[in-house]
């Protein structure tokens, strides 16, 4: 799979995917850059293609800016079922430090409504300049995992927080309590560079696995993964990407970032990503499928080529 959406400025652009199955479809849900239409809201929207097989693609939707919160733009979303409906959880844009999460909910996951409150979450103390990007949402017991990137007073490293609700909640604001004091994973080793984003969530027996991206925007963005058994203390596996960016002239070679885990029915494990060889021109998203050895994740296809140094103990 190598897919992107053309149709916002005449070239193929579209970022940070997140995936579910839906009525017998799969949609997808990614980030589209700026109209040259202006007719069209001004700033980033969200774009949605459905798919029959997880390699087909065909765009289906848009989620254009249309609140007061998200009017400079709106991006990376995040798409969980619950009861039925769709819940997308995504963020503003172009606000810096005053960027938030916000939340809409569909029955179809083509047309959606908004929530009054948004935006519905941004955190807070003194270790977090108050942004929150990238979400991603995981239920664990009867609670709704809100994960975010965050970056410190100063808006230079970027790390991850997590706050949390009631599964049988509505998801608006009044509903969300901030479960950390300071970051749960942060830039530590050094192909992370000074940014830990992106995280995207699956379980594997009572583990849960997190990947999520290292590095910003072509530095390169490259992908690791951590473990935790509650959803709050986690502990990297690898001190390498477990996904690199590609060689030269590959399609990945400036980065492959914003990983989105997705689970088939057949209990299969794909990892979407957004990549590009041009330092951002062009963005594509394709996908991996990941197995498992010892409940350790790897790239079906690479591992071979891109064997995991793993952590030394405590790390």
């Amino acid at each position: 799979m190598l897919w992107a959406d053309s149709s916002r400025n005449g070239r193929p652009f579209s970022k940070d995917p997140a995936v579910i199955e839906l009525g017998g479809r799969y949609l997808l849900y990614y980030s589209m850059p700026p109209s040259t239409n202006q007719a069209l809201p001004a700033g980033w929207a969200i774009g949605i293609a459905e798919s029959p097989d997880l390699l087909s693609w065909t765009k289906a939707g848009e989620l254009l800016p249309a609140q007061e919160c998200d009017r400079r733009g709106l991006c990376a979303p995040e798409a969980i079922v619950i009861e039925g409906k769709v819940h997308l959880f995504y963020q503003t844009y172009g606000g810096g430090a005053l960027d938030a999460i916000c939340h809409a909910v569909s029955d179809d996951g083509l047309q959606f409504t908004r929530d009054a409150s948004n935006p519905v979450f941004r955190p807070a103390g003194d270790w977090t300049s108050g942004r929150a990007i990238d979400a991603e949402v995981f239920p664990l017991g009867g609670e709704l995992l809100l994960y975010f990137a965050t970056r410190d007073p100063e808006m230079k490293t970027q790390m991850l927080g997590v706050a949390s609700a009631e599964l049988r909640s509505d998801f608006s604001r009044a509903a969300w309590r901030q479960r950390c004091s300071g970051p749960i994973l942060k830039p530590e080793l050094p192909w992370e560079r000074r940014c830990v984003e992106a995280p995207s969530l699956i379980r594997r027996g009572g583990m849960l696995y997190m990947f999520y991206a290292g590095g910003y925007n072509n530095e390169p963005q490259q992908i690791g993964c951590a473990v935790s058994e509650d959803g709050i203390r986690w502990r990297r596996l690898f001190a390498d990407p477990l996904i690199p960016n590609g060689a030269p002239g590959d399609w990945n070679a400036s980065e492959t970032g914003h990983p989105g885990v997705f689970e088939t029915r057949d209990g299969r494990t794909f990892l979407f990503v957004q990549g590009n060889r041009d330092r951002g021109r062009t963005w594509f998203l394709s996908c991996y499928e990941i197995g498992w050895d010892a409940e350790r994740p790897f790239v079906l296809w690479d591992s071979d080529q891109f064997p995991m140094k793993p952590l030394p103990s405590g790390s």
